[in-house]
């Protein structure tokens, strides 16, 4: 055993949450390395669904324990929220711990995000104003507060105050205040004190006695800070690279790297998408799958599977086994579509351009193929897809030069096709 890794491909929302799920059931640990409660993992077990932000989305398995790394920004109001929803639906909670290294989100940060994002005026970036770009920003201005500073109230209220001051001078028209941070966070501390730990040490005796290990990212590949569609993208690194450094594991201890994308591409918020469906074709898709945001609500932007934006996903983090979910979303189409490549200026090109003005005006290039009327929903063999289904899978992988190992077609644990096993 070893580490594994399991990311989005895409632009966010791609069902890696059913996959770590599924995967967590032989893992001894389930480890989060990047982002904040913009993230949202939707697991549905037994019919009933949950919706995770911050916890791991191993957390409803009875074997692995669960760990939100260094890498997080974390929400205690949140985290505790999600810990109580959990408890009360009869779930364990005694196995869930932080990283006393990861980040704390304070209530200036919402604020303050809301309040940059109305700055930028027509340039805004949809941000989910949840605070975490701001956390993100104290983070690398070696001024924020993490969650080893909760552990002693004096020493928490004393660095809350000196970031309140720095924040006074930025921001005049602010409601934040010591007495209010220190108030509402006193009840949020009790909760997850006795969850701060260090997970370096922990992780490591992991792999060390071989056990499973598995790290969940959060947003995906085309929403990293440096890889994706900049400006339109999250704070942090949701690319392989944030696994380790978000989890503190060796990067010798990874064996495989699981790129979890659609059948098709959403996309929530602003920025370009080549391959976006503005015709009844987008609006089916969005009913079918019911294209909601797990975290804002707000209505995903669908379109055909960009085989460009994928294949860079897969290369970029060397991926060596691509999810796929939501075939059954298809099903019904009269033709398929796959971006090949995109055309700018005249010229093709088979790459993800860096200058956003570039990739706004890049128009998708397409194979077509014929599509697929049966229900297959209750299909657990690759062999037994309409044979139309099983075409456009082996031209996606194809195309990304890597495996399809599994094929989700439901949103059940269940409704999977394994193709080849994943551990």
């Amino acid at each position: 055993m070893a580490g594994y890794v399991v990311l989005g491909a895409q632009w966010g929302d791609e069902g890696k949450g059913k996959a770590i799920d599924l995967l967590a059931d032989r893992a001894d640990a389930v480890v989060r390395s990047q982002g904040g409660n913009n993230a949202g993992h939707t697991v549905v077990v037994n019919g009933e669904k949950f919706i995770l932000h911050l916890l791991p989305s191993g957390v409803l398995s009875d074997r692995a324990e669960c760990y939100i790394g260094n890498g997080v920004v974390v929400d205690p109001k949140v985290l505790t929220h999600e810990i109580d929803t959990l408890r009360a639906k009869g779930g364990r909670t005694d196995h869930i711990f932080i990283s006393d290294r990861a980040h704390v989100i304070l209530p200036y940060h919402i604020e303050i995000d809301g309040i940059l994002e109305e700055e930028k005026g027509e340039n805004k970036i949809g941000t989910t104003k949840r605070g975490i770009g701001p956390c993100y920003m104290d983070k690398y201005a070696r001024t924020g507060i993490r969650m080893c500073d909760l552990k002693d109230r004096a020493h928490f209220e004393s660095k809350v105050k000196l970031a309140l001051e720095e924040k006074h001078l930025r921001f005049q028209n602010h409601t934040f205040s010591l007495e209010k941070v220190m108030q509402e966070y006193d009840g949020y501390i009790s909760e997850i004190k006795p969850r701060i730990i260090d997970t370096i040490p922990v992780l490591h005796k992991l792999m060390k006695e071989d056990k499973l290990v598995l790290l969940e990212g959060a947003q995906a590949t085309m929403l990293d800070i440096d890889f994706g569609t900049y400006p339109y993208v999250t704070s942090s690194n949701p690319t392989v690279g944030s696994a380790i450094t978000g989890s503190g594991i060796n990067p010798f201890f990874i064996k495989k790297v699981m790129g979890v994308s659609k059948a098709y591409v959403t996309r929530v918020g602003e920025g370009s998408f080549p391959t976006e469906l503005t015709c009844e074709i987008g609006k089916h898709i969005q009913d079918i799958g019911r294209e909601f945001g797990s975290t804002t609500g707000r209505p995903r932007r669908c379109g055909w599977l960009d085989g460009v934006a994928l294949k860079y996903a897969v290369e970029l983090n060397g991926v060596t086994d691509l999810i796929i979910t939501k075939l059954d979303v298809l099903s019904g189409l009269d033709e398929i579509k796959v971006c090949v490549a995109y055309e700018l200026n005249g010229q093709t090109i088979d790459y993800v351009p860096a200058l956003m003005e570039e990739f706004s005006s890049a128009k998708a290039i397409y194979e077509t193929f014929p599509g697929w009327s049966e229900d297959i929903s209750h299909i657990r063999e690759f062999e037994k897809l309409p044979q139309n289904a099983q075409n456009y899978m082996l031209a996606v992988e194809k195309l990304c030069g890597t495996k399809i190992s599994m094929i989700s077609v439901g949103p059940d644990r269940h409704q999977n096709i394994i193709r080849e096993e994943l551990i």
